[in-house]
C-alpha cells in the first residue's frame, strides 16, 4: 500500500527507545515520522541532529519527532547516547513500518545493488491521516522545509 497524502495510516505496534508500544502513542501532537538509512552515519546524523536542535520549535507547533530505522534498538541508545537527542527512535529491524510506508527501494553503492530506506518523511495529525509526504530526501535544508510547512498548515 502506497501512503500517500490524505490516507490514513493503521495504527501498528512498534519497538521503541522510549517503550511506546504502537505507533498511536505518538498521537498526543501530530507526527513527524521521518525515516532514515543508518544509525551513526554522517547524512543520517546531519539529519537527526537538524530535528534534535529544532525540537524546542517543533513541538511549540504542536508536533511530535521520531526517527525510524532498520537499526537495533541498542544501535539506536548509542545513537541517541552520543548526540543526546531529545525525541525517540523506533527500530524495524523486522521491516513492518518501513514496508507500510514504502520506503524500501532498491539502491546501489559502487555498482552494489542491495534493498535499503529510501530517506522520506511523513507529516501525520491525529486523527492518522497522512499531511505531507517527502521521498528521497536530500538531508541540507529538509529539516528547514519540514518546519516552514508545519507553520504554513
Amino acid at each position: 500500500m502506497k501512503i500517500n497524502v490524505g490516507k490514513k495510516v493503521k495504527d501498528l505496534a512498534v519497538v521503541s527507545s522510549d517503550n511506546k508500544k504502537m505507533l498511536s502513542d505518538y498521537l498526543n501532537k501530530n507526527l513527524i515520522l521521518y525515516f532514515y538509512p543508518r544509525d551513526l552515519t554522517p547524512g543520517c546524523t546531519t539529519e537527526s541532529n537538524g530535528f534534535n536542535d529544532n525540537l524546542s520549535k517543533i513541538k511549540k507547533l504542536g508536533w511530535n519527532v521520531v526517527g525510524v530505522s532498520r537499526d537495533t534498538m541498542k544501535s539506536h541508545e548509542k545513537f541517541i547516547d552520543k548526540y543526546s537527542f531529545k525525541f525517540p527512535l523506533i527500530s524495524d529491524e523486522d521491516e513492518k513500518v518501513c514496508k507500510m510506508f514504502d520506503v524500501i527501494k532498491e539502491k546501489s553503492l559502487y555498482g552494489r545493488k542491495y534493498m535499503g530506506i529510501d530517506r522520506s518523511t511523513f507529516l501525520i495529525n491525529r486523527e492518522m491521516e497522512v499531511l505531507n509526504v517527502w521521498r528521497n530526501v536530500k538531508v541540507k535544508g529538509h529539516v528547514e522545509e519540514v518546519i516552514n510547512f508545519i507553520k504554513e498548515l
